[in-house]
């Protein structure tokens, strides 16, 4: 299996700015240089096991949540990220972004369904 190392990035990066950490500062704190750093975020390299650990361990974040991109079995960390999309929604949000939800569940099935079709 490949490692989508421009999705790990893009966690890296929206977990970074979440801390309110320029990419300086978590290079510093991870013991990288910036522009490596920066290499890391825009997935154009591939990031060491002990980076890794050091960037999720200045985020405070698990590597579970930073690699979910790439694990097969990672459902349960997708329903916390909704749970956290919808922690900060009123009522008007919630109700317009379930509905969209709904909507792209049904397009998903209805194509899963068409693309069986055509396998078959």
């Amino acid at each position: 299996m490949e490692i989508d190392y421009k999705a790990l990035g893009m966690r890296i990066r929206q977990k970074r700015m979440e801390k309110h950490l320029t990419q300086d500062a978590l290079a510093a704190i991870v013991g990288v240089t910036n522009p490596h750093f920066s290499n890391i975020e825009t997935g154009k390299t591939k990031v060491s096991l002990p980076t890794l650990i050091a960037i999720s361990n200045a985020l405070s974040v698990s590597t579970d949540r930073l690699l979910c991109d790439n694990v097969m079995p990672s459902q349960i960390i997708f329903e916390e990220e909704a749970k956290e999309l919808f922690a900060d929604c009123d009522e008007y949000e919630v109700r317009i972004l379930v509905d969209m939800l709904r909507s792209i569940k049904d397009i998903l099935r209805r194509n899963k369904e068409l693309q069986n079709r055509f396998m078959d």
